[in-house]
């Protein structure tokens, strides 16, 4: 039997803030990532003196902290610990979709503000048409990618141009977990459950241009237990609680948890648990490495946006050091 990675003691982290604090783990990905992304905004404003990144969440949702992000706090205290200036805007429920399409605007005139992110889904009373709302994101800012830039780094992804495009960050931060298990992609059979836009579409495309060969299940997939038997690596997006059961797993598989879901628990002040897609309990049993949830995904997720917000403003304080040259 093969005990998976411990989080924390072993090569994954659980979380930003609670397994880094043991920084002497060389092997913890969200330090790595961390102490790789301080360095690059410390160059940067070494080379640009008084420059800053900025970054802003847009976010509209009901009040009360039973509706906090998961990961609210571990982001923000990533983004202070790499050097971004970072605020989260909250706009109540009951913002009308003009305030919304306002505040957007607000941010992309705000010259101190290099990335923006509308955090969906958009939680109003009011009928919101959240394409409309995305694509008003300045190109220049829209570091977590509208609808039209997705359809034109989807069909880049899809064809295997990885350094020509934006790579969304939940398959990205995947993608870094699988490469810190030292487990090679190349050659292995990877099965990614679930077929999403931005999770299972663009983790099936990375996983096949790091040449592995791919499986893709979904809800009409008949025989989902014998598939998660072949896999090498599995990863799993499917949005049903607990849904993956440990003896489905191939023994020291790598299993990679994309599930946030909530189970009712009288036990918790509120009533109820997070849980990934994959039952925890059971497949710490066989899996080589295993990702729990909270914690496992979401941080690294968070560490890929900043990794493009960080990239967004070398190109932005680039391109503006040259026009500013250029015009002299």
């Amino acid at each position: 039997m093969v005990r998976p990675a411990r989080f924390g003691s072993g090569s994954l982290p659980p979380d930003c803030s609670a397994t880094c604090r043991s920084d002497s783990d060389p092997g913890c990905v969200c330090r790595l990532v961390r102490e790789r992304l301080k360095n690059d905004v410390e160059k940067m404003r070494n080379q640009f003196s008084g420059f800053r990144p900025g970054l802003v969440v847009l976010q509209v949702r009901r009040l009360g902290p039973e509706t906090e992000p998961v990961q609210k706090q571990n982001r923000v205290s990533f983004f202070l610990q790499i050097g971004i200036e970072a605020k989260h805007i909250r706009l109540p429920s009951s913002a009308a979709q003009e305030e919304v399409l306002q505040s957007i605007m607000a941010v992309n005139q705000n010259p101190a503000v290099h990335g923006l992110i509308v955090q969906l889904p958009l939680d109003s009373a009011h009928k919101m048409d959240t394409d409309l709302i995305t694509n008003a994101v300045s190109p220049d800012k829209d570091v977590d990618g509208s609808v039209l830039t997705r359809c034109i780094n989807a069909g880049k992804l899809s064809r295997g141009d990885l350094s020509d495009c934006f790579i969304p960050c939940t398959p990205n931060g995947c993608m870094e977990l699988i490469r810190q298990t030292g487990v090679s992609v190349a050659g292995k059979h990877a099965v990614v459950i679930g077929r999403s836009k931005i999770v299972g579409a663009p983790m099936r495309d990375l996983l096949l241009w790091r040449h592995a060969t791919v499986t893709t299940c979904h809800s009409k997939t008949q025989d989902l237990p014998e598939q998660v038997g072949r896999a090498d690596i599995l990863v799993v997006g499917a949005g049903r609680a607990e849904m993956v059961r440990g003896e489905w797993l191939k023994v020291g598989a790598v299993v990679i948890d994309c599930g946030i879901n909530h189970l009712p628990d009288e036990t918790k002040a509120s009533r109820k648990r997070v849980v990934g897609d994959v039952h925890y309990a059971s497949a710490n049993q066989r899996a080589g490495f295993l990702t729990p949830v909270p914690g496992g995904v979401g941080p690294m997720t968070v560490a890929m946006l900043m990794e493009v917000d960080i990239n967004n403003d070398i190109l932005f304080i680039t391109m503006k050091n040259y026009q500013n040259k250029v015009h002299q």
